[in-house]
């Protein structure tokens, strides 16, 4: 069998440990309060669902890729989505699903590898699954794209929402400093985040068009740094892989650091309250949201008109008022 990162179809080597993301997220799923860590995922996806509440039609079939407990399930509306398939790499994220008012139908499969043919759904959805794209990585989500791409009917839409650049800089910038300054050198302990610029070129490239892309933050208080990396990873511990996102998404890079020092924590809390405490002795953790979505080409929509076929100039927008008066004559 192939290594644990391996892609079976191309021989090449995925950039993340999918085996243990699955340990990670099992863990995480039978956590005691599980929802204690939840109320960011549920929110955005909530926010998702206003972007599908937004399109006025009813999708007959959607799927929720990397959906976990069912952070956007428990928002949409049977009026909307009439049947939902719900995929996930965690097997007891699925078993521990929040309710939902539409039909669902659970599926354990990789998102590299997605088991439904071309053309079934009408929708695809995704929030803060996909949180890791950087310029090495860019054909491996490309591929997860292509992927998403491919089982979309013709006129299906894509909604995405993925953690952007900005994402818990505060942490990053707090551990990079305390281990420059106590042990000469730095590795990265929070997964690597995408500009929002990559974006349209990922979305473009996997085949969807009439695209958009926002973006949005939202920033939670703290007590300290400890207590940040207990909500984001479930438990704070000064050993061991304490590489972080939010309750079963720690770094599963292949080249993470499994150890950070006691003393290199400490150093780190002491800088992430000087840097960036608030007033009331609480220190912030900014997480940074990018929403994406695209369409799968079909021939009723609408095109872009053919260069050369405008019939007033940008140059004569200062003559706005004279074109429009000329127009009603």
């Amino acid at each position: 069998s192939p290594p644990a990162g391996a892609s079976s179809g191309s021989g090449a080597l995925s950039p993340f440990d999918r085996r243990l993301k699955r340990k990670q997220k099992n863990w995480a799923a039978l956590q005691a309060e599980p929802a204690k860590c939840d109320y960011l995922r549920e929110e955005v996806g909530g926010r998702i669902a206003d972007r599908v509440f937004d399109i006025t039609r009813t999708f007959p079939l959607a799927l929720d890729v990397g959906s976990g407990r069912g952070y956007i399930a428990q928002h949409l509306t049977k009026e909307t989505i009439e049947k939902l398939i719900q995929v996930d790499i965690s097997e007891n994220a699925l078993k521990n699903a929040v309710d939902s008012e539409i039909p669902t139908v659970s599926v354990v499969a990789d998102e590299e590898f997605l088991p439904f043919k071309e053309d079934t759904f009408d929708l695809v959805v995704s929030s803060l699954r996909y949180v890791l794209i950087t310029y090495l990585l860019f054909f491996f989500w490309l591929k997860i794209l292509n992927n998403i791409h491919q089982v979309l009917k013709p006129d299906g839409v894509f909604i995405g929402a993925m953690f952007g650049g900005d994402t818990l800089y505060e942490l990053r910038c707090s551990l990079q400093l305390a281990e420059l300054e106590r042990e000469g050198g730095f590795s990265p302990h929070v997964s690597p985040f995408t500009a929002v610029s990559d974006l349209g070129h990922l979305l473009s490239r996997a085949g969807f068009n009439t695209l958009t892309v926002d973006t949005d933050e939202i920033q939670v208080n703290y007590p300290g740094l400890f207590e940040v990396m207990e909500d984001l990873q479930g438990k704070y511990i000064l050993y061991g892989n304490i590489n972080v996102f939010c309750m079963g998404e720690s770094n599963c890079s292949w080249n993470r650091k499994p150890l950070l020092h006691r003393e290199t924590m400490l150093a780190a809390a002491a800088i992430y309250r000087e840097m960036y405490g608030n007033s009331d002795g609480s220190v912030p953790a900014t997480f940074q949201i990018y929403y994406m979505i695209g369409w799968k080409f079909h021939e009723s929509q609408a095109r872009p008109a053919q260069r050369g076929s405008a019939t007033v100039s940008f140059g004569d927008l200062a003559k706005i008022d004279g074109l429009l008066s000329r127009g009603k004559k």
